[in-house]
């Protein structure tokens, strides 16, 4: 099975394989985007002023998770309207890195030339999602055109604001000269300072700030996500069995940039690219019954779940296949695709109660893609490393000590309505445990299912200040790549025997495979 890639080339792909060369600068780097702003819009619309500011990224509000009844028939024509916005972001975005000098002599140009022209184009959008949901019985919820807003932000980690001499002025032209610092991701040529403003280069990322030694972080009793997400479900009590599926590390390079549960139907849904392993057909227009009929890479036949998460890259300047595509290097995500060592997907109990079976095509996703914008609310990370995993990180990468490699931990939800297998905003649907282990709302506990991936990838050096060869997750050009806005995916399609078995072995207290 080769590489599962569906692009269809559109006019915005076009302009963002054009806009690429703004992004993407010599050996791999990292994607720049410098600007002088004087005023954004806030998430309400109202003007917020940001006088001077390094400013690293746009804001926009997340319309899908305020979207939690949308009626089914409309849920497809609503989430290509949904990618629409992200479409629009990342555009806005591109602009910023092609607009340097622009934006370093009018200080109003951002918000009459980007965030002023993004809003416009929200605010139809949003009124199609209304269409959407008012055709088919619904009701669109107060407030939407409260939603069209969106506000420049700084990046609260990028120390680089002016100072010293910029360094290693080359790279095809990117380099603006100025009084910044150099930001290398391989150490070539990344610096782009601000024509005088004192204002240093800000990055796509990750940055010296993102990345912490494991050695320096206190025990804190190993993985448990974010605000409580991602609570391990089992423990002493209740069920206290696992089922472990054993569906390889995707050494066949299965890759796509679609995200068939939040964007089904639109090509380059997630705008970053995929690993996947178990089931081999997955992809934005993938139906259940090819699911059914699809290949899987698990071992246990029975399984055809499919386990899919953002890959992890290092930013070494190799030129991957993706290179010059959407979800890639067009958007952002650049360098070399790293294949975990290990990819260990077990399901385990409940610490209150029996468990109940998953119903099929139940579709879960943990953690946010966009948490770095949207706040910790669906936040669930955890990076650590082997040897250290009493020692957990949620915001930053892990800098491992030599002969230790990179972990990555994803406890699901495991807790079910027990009638729907998916909700509007992909959320509704399924909750993560209480602090004792049950399951709140008089939700039903199912098998959580507990994913650790391990990445033998040479640790990043940083070099006064900045980071030397980092990696990073693939992610919206708007997050900076930054390590809290790793997520998951899991689709379930194990069949009824097979399904019927791992209940059994969680609830009589096996250990089975």
């Amino acid at each position: 099975m080769g590489r599962n890639t569906r692009k269809r080339r559109s006019p915005l792909a076009v302009r963002a394989i054009a806009a690429s060369a703004a992004l993407a600068v010599a050996g791999g780097g990292l994607v720049w985007a410098n600007f002088y702003a004087s005023a954004g819009e806030s998430k309400s619309g109202q003007n917020s002023t940001l006088a001077s500011a390094q400013v690293a990224t746009i804001d926009c509000p997340d319309v899908g998770q305020k979207l939690t009844n949308v009626p089914e028939r409309a849920r497809k024509g609503v989430a290509k309207e949904l990618a629409l916005l992200d479409q629009q972001i990342t555009e806005a975005y591109k602009r910023l890195a092609d607009t340097r000098q622009a934006q370093a002599g009018d200080a109003g140009f951002v918000n009459n030339a980007i965030i002023g022209p993004l809003k416009s184009k929200r605010v139809a959008t949003l009124d199609r999602i209304g269409i959407n949901i008012r055709n088919a019985g619904g009701q669109a919820p107060q407030g939407m055109d409260q939603l069209a807003g969106c506000k420049g932000v700084a990046d609260p980690n990028q120390t680089n604001a002016g100072g010293g001499q910029g360094g290693n002025n080359g790279g095809q032209g990117q380099n603006q000269g100025g009084d910044g610092q150099n930001q290398g991701g391989d150490g070539q040529g990344q610096n782009q300072g601000n024509d005088g403003q004192g204002q240093g280069p800000v990055a796509n990322g990750p940055v010296a700030a993102d990345f912490q030694d494991i050695t320096q972080v206190q025990p804190n009793g190993g993985p448990k996500g974010v605000n409580g997400n991602g609570l391990a479900a089992n423990g002493n009590g209740g069920s206290t069995g696992s089922f472990t599926t054993s569906c390889g590390t995707n050494s066949n390079d299965n890759h796509n940039s679609d995200n068939i549960i939040v964007a089904p139907g639109v090509d380059n849904g997630a705008q970053h690219t995929h690993d996947y392993v178990g089931n081999q057909n997955n992809n934005a227009f993938t139906s259940d019954q090819q699911f059914l009929q699809a290949d899987t890479s698990c071992q246990n036949q029975g399984d055809k779940s499919s386990y899919y998460w953002p890959v992890l890259r290092l930013q070494d300047g190799t030129q991957e296949f993706d290179a010059n595509d959407l979800g890639g290097g067009a958007e952002g995500n650049i360098g070399k695709i790293l294949e975990a060592s290990q990819a260990e997907l077990k399901f385990v109990g409940n610490k209150k109660s029996n468990v109940v079976a998953m119903p099929q095509a139940l579709r879960i996703i943990t953690g946010d893609a966009k948490a770095f914008n949207n706040g910790l609310a669906n936040a669930n990370t955890n990076w650590s490393c082997t040897g250290f995993e009493d020692r957990q990180l949620t915001d930053k990468y892990p800098i491992c000590p030599e002969g230790s490699s990179v972990v990555r931990t994803s406890f699901f939800q495991s807790c079910w309505d027990g009638q729907n297998i998916d909700s509007a905003n992909h959320r509704t649907h399924v909750d993560f445990v209480e602090a004792d282990g049950s399951c709140p709302n008089g939700f039903q506990a199912i098998p959580q299912l507990q994913a650790r991936l391990v990445y033998d990838v040479p640790a990043p050096q940083i070099q006064n200040g900045q980071v030397v060869n980092p990696f990073a997750v693939d992610g919206f050009p708007t997050e900076l790549h930054k390590a809290i806005t790793d997520h998951n995916d899991f689709i379930n399609f194990f069949d009824e025997n097979t399904m019927k078995q791992m209940v059994d072995c969680i609830n009589n207290g096996q250990d089975c495979q």
